[in-house]
């Protein structure tokens, strides 16, 4: 609930330190906290989705070919970088859910805090991401450790704020409707993260070797430096004002959104361990099922997302219109976003599954058969931005229907909704990151040529598998493994009456005089 919504829960007594309790008594006007949000609390929490997004998409999408093209880090070291990078942010997410977990209540909040402490150190590894050091010997290093340091501080701000969904409200209609909100911003977001990006590099043609054989005296060295020089100023250009709308989403977020407590349901005389709350999280059958249909279908798009610049530049032979095939895929999918909305709410969400995602398999196959045709090229990109927007939204709002059936099931187990979104993404994450080693390890063995003008065709054959056919086949496995997932829409309406019935039995007996029942409980 965002601030100036007023109400507190009537079950607050106990959970709010007493100093702050006293000054809310006279604002509460609702029991069970379900009061609905209002569009600007709603915009509020949305705009902090942005700056994961933003600078996800900016490295997703261009750290691999300016390492490779404007850093000339070899393709090897380029693998070990993406890999280990992607790898280290995936073991973040539930070092930082365990450690927000043991994090005491304050007037901030619990989530709060770490979103508001890890911006600016954040913006200034992103930075650092972007700019090329004067010693080439150790770049790689220089890379891999700025990389992995932003990832750390990036996970310190999404992985709270992806806990926040839970306690903006309790509602589920309200919940998948902020969601919604903040699928449409995120993509937004990479819309905006594509288009700084993408149009101030793409401003500055990248110096390139046309003949792989002729030696560095026969090429302008002298304009062929001024050239790179530009590319890495823009580059860093960019870096910046990225870094800029880093710090505006998160002071919106800040000062816009404020985190409220579910009402409580039992007392519980001592938190679980650590492992105790994985595990419990680990053996509830409905999680499992939707991460592993998740982990696919986030994978495929991914492996496109991360070789897609390659793709274009040299398979396609779209040197400069990759980055406006960026920004055609992502307004595709921002237009997209509310219809998805509209249709998963009408017709439930596993249907908005099988149809959305399975919707890219088409222009998958057109794009590994058809000719290079930069008409048909832009066509198929807005066609797959609408698959990009049903894998954006799903994902997020179908965690909460099974942090809701967990409560159900374990009515005494509080507090482990950061576990549940830090481990969805910790899977995500290392499966992206083994994915991406291996595609750019994939093409040193092709035979990639840094700075080359073209590519053997060993490379292009590589690049047009990793962007058609290996995403095909995950997606195809995920879709069949979200048969097996258990919660469709008649088992969401019943879980949310049942989910109901306790709110206003707990609202009405009031709550236990602790402050350790909901959140830091789980670890």
């Amino acid at each position: 609930m965002a601030k100036g919504e007023g109400a507190e829960s009537g079950s607050a007594t106990g959970l709010l330190p007493p100093g702050i309790l006293r000054g809310e008594e006279n604002g509460r006007t609702q029991k069970d906290g379900s009061k609905k949000l209002t569009i600007c609390s709603k915009l509020c929490y949305a705009v902090g989705g942005a700056p994961y997004q933003i600078t996800g998409c900016a490295l997703g999408f261009f750290l691999q070919i300016y390492l490779l093209d404007v850093a000339q880090v070899d393709p090897f070291s380029a693998s070990i970088i993406l890999f280990v990078g992607r790898a280290w942010d995936a073991i973040t997410d539930p070092l930082v859910g365990f450690c927000i977990s043991k994090s005491s209540w304050s007037r901030l909040g619990r989530l709060m805090p770490w979103i508001i402490f890890s911006t600016p150190l954040a913006v200034i590894a992103y930075f650092l991401i972007w700019f090329v050091p004067d010693f080439p010997r150790n770049q790689a290093l220089w890379y891999l450790v700025f990389y992995c340091l932003f990832e750390t501080l990036v996970t310190c701000f999404h992985v709270p704020y992806s806990a926040l969904t839970m306690f903006i409200s309790t509602e589920q209609s309200e919940r998948d409707s902020a969601t919604a909100y903040r699928m449409t911003v995120e993509v937004l977001g990479t819309v905006l993260g594509t288009a700084i990006q993408g149009q101030i590099v793409g401003k500055v043609d990248t110096p390139c070797i046309q003949d792989p054989d002729m030696i560095m005296e026969e090429v302008n060295q002298t304009q062929a430096a001024s050239s790179l020089n530009d590319t890495k100023n823009a580059y860093m250009l960019a870096a910046g004002v990225i870094a800029s709308i880093y710090v505006l989403c998160a002071v919106i977020l800040s000062l816009g959104v404020q985190e409220h407590r579910e009402p409580c349901e039992k007392k519980q005389e001592q938190p679980p361990s650590f492992f105790r709350g994985l595990r419990l999280v680990m053996n509830h059958g409905p999680y499992i099922k939707l991460i592993a249909g998740f982990l696919f279908t986030s994978l495929a798009f991914m492996l496109v997302e991360g070789n897609f610049a390659l793709f274009c530049t040299y398979t396609l032979g779209f040197r400069n219109e990759f980055q406006n095939l960026l920004l055609a895929i992502m307004l595709s999918a921002t237009l997209t976003i509310p219809i998805w909305q509209w249709f998963l709410t009408r017709f439930g969400k596993k249907t908005a599954v099988y149809l959305g995602i399975s919707s890219a398999v088409p222009f998958l196959i057109l794009v590994a058969l058809m000719e290079s045709n930069l008409i048909v090229t832009y066509v198929v990109a807005v066609a797959a931005g609408i698959s990009v927007a049903a894998a954006f939204l799903l994902p997020w709002s179908m965690l909460p229907d099974v942090i809701d059936d967990f409560h159900l099931k374990h009515p005494g187990a509080r507090g482990h909704e950061p576990i549940f979104f830090s481990f969805y993404v910790f899977f995500t994450k290392f499966a992206s990151g083994v994915s991406l080693g291996i595609s750019t390890l994939s093409l040193d063995f092709a035979g990639y040529l840094t700075r080359g003008c073209s590519q053997p065709k060993a490379v292009k054959f590589t690049l047009k598998i990793l962007v058609t056919v290996v995403p095909i086949g995950l997606i195809l496995l995920g879709l069949f493994l979200f048969k097996l997932y258990p919660i469709d829409e008649e088992k969401r309406r019943e879980n949310k009456k049942a989910l109901q019935v306790i709110r206003e039995e707990a609202g009405s007996s009031g709550c236990s005089d602790t402050d350790s029942t909901e959140l830091a409980s789980i670890l």
